[in-house]
């Protein structure tokens, strides 16, 4: 049997959040299967009562996906309540070339997503600067305060 995997991200506001990780990942919201004009559509051709999708549910993108099909899908899940506290997993978005790039070249590449991230409504926590270790990060907080590095 094959595993796959889908990050699950809680949030108040799907589109904001569908439209910033597809920034900063490089993903495209998911199109409904199957032809369908909407996810509620598809949800309804399946057979999902309509009393168990909330209002709005499925009528915009809900997810997204790595065009290449490589990454896993994120998937949005509507949440009431807002974060509360640091996240017990968070992603790392390696954009520096590992060990082998010099960290002088790491460094511009980090920053630039970062520009372009904050630009997109993320917020920098702080910035993990070690030359003496070869080591150059920056912790961010996505629109809804959910941290992720780039590294």
């Amino acid at each position: 049997m094959e595993t796959t995997l889908q990050l699950t991200i809680d949030c108040a506001d799907i589109q904001r959040l569908v439209a910033f990780w597809s920034e900063a990942l490089g993903y495209v919201p998911e199109p409904p299967p199957g032809g369908h004009v909407t996810w509620r559509e598809y949800w309804a051709a399946a057979g999902v009562p309509d009393e168990e999708l909330p209002v709005g549910a499925g009528d915009t993108p809900e997810s997204i996906v790595d065009p290449a099909g490589h990454g896993p899908r994120v998937w949005f899940q509507q949440v009431p309540e807002s974060k509360t506290a640091k996240n017990r997993i968070h992603l790392d978005l390696k954009v520096g070339g590992g060990r082998d790039v010099s960290l002088a070249v790491r460094t511009q590449r980090v920053t630039t997503t970062v520009e372009r991230l904050v630009e997109a409504g993320a917020g920098v926590l702080r910035i993990a600067d070690e030359p003496d270790m070869g080591h150059y990060a920056v912790v961010l907080q996505d629109p809804e305060g959910n941290e992720f590095c780039v590294v």
